[in-house]
């Protein structure tokens, strides 16, 4: 049997000629199952594990759709023909960047709404008209009640990631989005449970929908390896830590907190390990260069809560931490989900206290890993496997903050250009952060966001997000978010 192409599974020539750009020649086994069905029109249900290629697989058939005959006529102001509904503003940037170049191929217009930003820039997006806008849904319905937006001319529908919608308490209000799109509209729905109410929109929304599912729910990646390193104390658990973090590689590690996320960036950075983090209390821009620092390598480690355990794609993370074991197994399987991306390998290490045990044992159960824990130190064989080469110190750079009010301090370089770590609490976890901030925040680009703390300089390689065409963190690698656009025909609808 022969190995299916994108062209024989039906994608345009102008969108094959953008994948083969970026050096995607293959379809993963998601796409090779969703493609015939979505680009023919069909109501679909998704579920794949985290890096199977679920991005592609819906953004290939919107574009193809909407480019087509399916959405004919001018673009027309605040009245977008395309809608992708995403859990938190990192995936949102995400699938933004992954879906660009695609688009480009046809001179569709794309642009993000989400919280934690002014929603100026937003606004007057809508207004010049774009054709498919990738949503966060609390902003999105801010919108709607103000009559910035409708949703009356959608054709084509993404829900994506709902099971995580459910998990944040988002699906009353993705009910009434969704029910603002025409009932003739196409849609997909990607989910890797069906649980917490998920199923009711699937029931309600979808019509005869193709089921497809690559993989278990639960399942975890074949190329990812699990660790479970035992220590006996909290000064060995620090010391440890800090031993995972000095290798040469990428590599991310969850907190529970966000304070504890801030406290153990500085402190890596302050010990030669340039790191940055990222929580919920970091405002949108600040987000954007400490993620682009670490995509871009001046940030080798990235201190995560799980805000960053979907949405954040970053390529060759080798290694992932918890450094706190996560609450329940869905987490443990998606922020351990940032590693072995796209065929790649990686490993997951978990650091257990004794108290610990006991707990994680059951979650390991319930996420269907069998690990064999081991009792190291830093200095454990095992562990300098992990680490391998370790790299050379760098010494932290002093960086001048400026408080409300005007007022000079000094700070190391462990805050990699997060101004907002402590002022940008308007946006402070995922179901929030997606509401408009008070009168007199900031827009994207700016360099003060709700009152918060600001920085004058960010890491080298960082740069801010600002346009809206597209919208995504600048360095970030997930999906297309670089490719050639060269030789990809057009077409200029209006």
């Amino acid at each position: 049997m022969n190995t299916p192409t994108f062209a024989t599974l039906g994608v345009r020539e102008p969108i094959v000629k953008a994948l083969e750009s970026a050096g995607i020649t293959s379809p993963f086994p998601i796409q090779v199952d969703t493609l015939p069905d979505t680009l023919a029109g069909r109501d679909v249900l998704g579920r794949g594990k985290t890096g199977s290629g679920k991005t592609l697989a819906f953004a290939i058939p919107m574009v193809s759709r909407l480019a087509g005959d399916l959405a004919g006529g001018n673009r027309r102001p605040n009245r977008p023909v395309g809608l992708i509904l995403a859990p938190t503003r990192e995936l949102a940037t995400q699938i933004a960047a992954a879906l660009e170049p695609l688009a480009n191929a046809y001179d569709l217009k794309i642009t993000t709404i989400f919280g934690g930003v002014s929603q100026q820039r937003q606004v007057q997006a809508l207004k010049g008209g774009v054709d498919i806008v990738v949503a966060c849904p609390g902003r999105l319905e801010d919108l709607m009640k103000q009559r910035l937006v409708t949703l009356d001319a959608v054709e084509v529908t993404v829900l994506d990631e709902a099971d995580h919608m459910a998990d944040l308490g988002f699906l009353p209000v993705v009910t009434r989005l969704l029910a603002a799109t025409p009932a003739h509209g196409q849609r997909l729905l990607f989910s890797a449970t069906l649980d917490n109410g998920v199923d009711k929109l699937v029931k309600r929304f979808l019509k005869s929908p193709v089921m497809h599912s690559v993989d278990e729910a639960n399942s975890p990646v074949a190329a990812m390896t699990h660790h479970v390193f035992d220590v006996s104390s909290v000064e060995q658990k620090r010391v440890l830590v800090h031993k995972l973090a000095s290798g040469t590689g990428r590599r991310i590690l969850f907190m529970r907190t966000k304070h504890q996320a801030r406290k153990l960036a500085k402190q890596l950075t302050e010990a030669g390990i340039p790191s940055v983090d990222l929580h919920g209390n970091l405002s949108q821009p600040a987000r954007d260069r400490n993620l682009a620092a670490f995509s871009a390598g001046t940030a080798r480690v990235l201190v995560a809560t799980d805000v960053a355990a979907r949405g954040v794609h970053v390529d060759d993370v080798e290694l992932v931490v918890h450094v706190d074991p996560p609450a329940e197994h869905k987490a443990y399987l998606h922020r351990s989900g940032r590693t072995a991306r796209a065929g790649s390998a990686g490993d997951v290490v978990t650091v257990v206290l004794p108290e610990q045990r006991k707990d994680l044992a059951l979650l390991m159960r319930k996420a269907a890993i069998k690990v064999t824990p081991q009792q190291v130190t830093a200095e454990s064989a095992p562990v300098a496997q992990l680490v391998g080469e370790v790299a050379a110190y760098v010494k932290p750079t002093v960086r001048i903050e400026t408080q409300v009010g005007g007022q000079p301090r000094t700070g190391g370089g462990a805050r990699g250009g997060s101004g907002g770590a402590r002022g940008g609490a308007r946006g402070s976890n995922p179901a929030r952060g997606n509401r408009p901030q008070h009168a007199g925040a900031s827009s994207a680009g700016g360099t003060r966001s709700g009152g918060s703390s600001t920085t004058r300089s960010a890491p080298a390689g960082a740069r801010r997000s600002s346009g809206t065409r597209g919208a995504a963190a600048a360095g970030t690698t997930g999906g297309l978010a670089a490719f050639s656009r060269d030789g990809a025909s057009r077409r200029r609808r209006g």
